[in-house]
């Protein structure tokens, strides 16, 4: 089978079998027309079905001579095991090239957060004589108060809000809903937003249920929001380097140093593992001295 028909398979699998999002897929599609470049730039004319362990460790020999990182050569390792899955079931192949292949050991770096002051100060920034400023705010106050991704913001739906019980409903990873927990002072936010702001929009039809809107009544893009949170962070003199996700991991971190249950956290989050929620269990060395003061018997006086 030639790679542009095994690809093309590829991509149908993960849509009809694993019901991946479209931005996982078009990430496992990336990866394996980037090996397949790999194999046209060292004149590998090998089929999908011919590779060996052997042309699988060279690439990676060239990723890691490349400087590609750890984490990006584990994603492309996890591409190339579901991709030789693929095969193996639909009996294009009848072995498993990526069945020895090692991944990489990978740091796990504790991840940016803002303080609340810091988050103060971005509300703050907000010119609030803008026409956008009232969404900007309702965006900000619901990426700190829900822990949600950039994709799950755009994609919040004025009917999966319940006002009454102070919850929203999310479309995750994988098409997976969830109920998470959201603030007063968000919802009044968003309140605010859709009541003075939204409603004078001319709407695409596409968007009505859509939450938070661009000026020409379309829904936001992921880069709009990472812009609008670029500026901010400038405006408000902070040095960190800050994304959509760093309120994610600010919103787990309050929670987690605040004493709530992992499980509770894991749940909001929308994490399959709580092993991925476990890294927001780093606290600040005033709170460990202070435990460690507290309770250690040699610690105290």
């Amino acid at each position: 089978m030639d790679w542009h028909s095994a690809i093309k398979g590829f991509k149908q699998y993960l849509q009809l079998e694993k019901s991946l999002s479209k931005n996982s897929i078009e990430a496992y599609l990336h990866d394996m027309r980037y090996f397949k470049s790999f194999l046209d730039k060292n004149d590998l004319n090998i089929q999908p079905e011919k590779i060996t362990y052997n042309e699988l460790r060279e690439y990676l020999l060239q990723l890691n001579k490349a400087g590609v990182a750890s984490s990006s050569q584990a994603r492309m390792i996890s591409g190339l095991r579901a991709f030789y899955k693929y095969l193996l079931m639909e009996d294009i192949c009848d072995n498993n090239p990526t069945e020895f292949l090692e991944m990489p050991k990978l740091a796990r770096k504790l991840p940016e957060v803002l303080s609340f002051d810091e988050i103060l100060n971005m509300l703050a920034h907000i010119d609030m004589t803008k026409p956008s400023a009232h969404r900007d705010k309702a965006i900000i106050e619901t990426l700190f108060a829900c822990g949600l991704r950039v994709s799950e913001l755009v994609g919040l739906k004025i009917s999966g809000i319940d006002k009454e019980e102070t919850y929203i409903k999310v479309s995750g990873k994988g098409n997976k809903e969830r109920l998470v927990p959201i603030s007063k002072v968000a919802l009044k936010a968003i309140q605010i937003y859709t009541e003075e702001v939204r409603i004078h929009l001319k709407i695409d039809p596409k968007f009505s249920d859509h939450v938070f809107l661009n000026a020409r009544g379309k829904s936001l893009s992921r880069i709009y929001i990472f812009k609008i949170i670029k500026n901010l962070t400038q405006l408000a003199n902070i040095k960190k380097n800050i994304s959509p996700h760093t309120f994610r991991h600010s919103f787990a971190t309050c929670l987690v140093e605040g004493g709530a249950d992992l499980r509770a956290v894991q749940q909001m989050l929308g994490h399959e593992s709580i092993t991925t929620t476990e890294i927001y269990t780093h606290l600040d060395t005033n709170y460990l001295r202070e435990t460690f003061v507290l309770y250690h018997p040699r610690a105290k006086k």
